[in-house]
């Protein structure tokens, strides 16, 4: 029997539960491993030993690293979205400025809460190859597209200077600048930090003039 097999038991598990065990401990392994020793610096080997699974069991899930880091940044988001819709029905409002504050907290502490989500997906993604680039741009594309309908549903929200696709690109374009910085400075900064200066940009693009304070 294997390390990796006598660390975790499959007995009674179909091929499927066990695929996604395998999955999920490879998620948690990419998460340290990413954000602890950079994906360029790291290997299969690392990926697998912080998994307690094989090389076998890693090629039977992944092609490669590429393919479970685009996973994993796949994954973050989708957690964020889940948060950010979250937080808006729980809010128990249609005020926009309580809306804008209440994603913006959900999309923040989803992303940064666990600092090694923020390394990997806003430092350890960027510049891996065109492919993954791509990537980045259509889940920058998706969410605008969140942000766009979200706003269009609140009667005070304007249209912004040349509309919502170049808005949300300026947008989603700072939230990677200042979590990446955010991410990488020591001491960091509080995370009310960025609700703040987030908060403050999507204010100003949303709303009309006076407003936005």
């Amino acid at each position: 029997m294997s390390a990796a097999r006598s660390r975790h038991s499959y007995s009674g598990q179909s091929v499927a539960e066990r695929q996604v065990e395998r999955r999920a401990l490879f998620f948690e392994a990419a998460l340290t491993v990413f954000a602890e020793k950079t994906y360029a610096q790291s290997s299969i080997t690392d990926l697998c030993a912080a998994a307690g699974l094989s090389r076998r069991q890693f090629y039977e899930q992944y092609s490669g690293r590429e393919e479970l880091l685009v996973e994993v940044y796949d994954r973050i988001h989708a957690q964020a979205r889940a948060a950010v819709a979250e937080a808006l029905a729980a809010a128990g409002t249609t005020d926009t400025r309580t809306l804008l504050d209440a994603g913006i907290r959900a999309y923040v502490g989803a992303v940064v809460g666990d600092i090694r989500k923020a390394k990997v997906a806003f430092v350890e993604i960027v510049g891996v190859s065109e492919a993954v680039e791509l990537h980045r741009a259509r889940v920058r594309d998706e969410w605008g597209a969140v942000v766009e309908v979200a706003a269009a549903a609140l009667p005070d929200v304007r249209t912004p200077p040349g509309g919502w696709r170049v808005a949300m690109a300026a947008f989603i374009g700072a939230v990677n600048g200042v979590v990446h910085q955010w991410s990488l400075d020591e001491p960091r900064p509080p995370v009310d930090v960025l609700v703040d200066v987030l908060t403050t940009l999507l204010r100003a693009l949303a709303l009309p003039e006076g407003a936005a304070n």
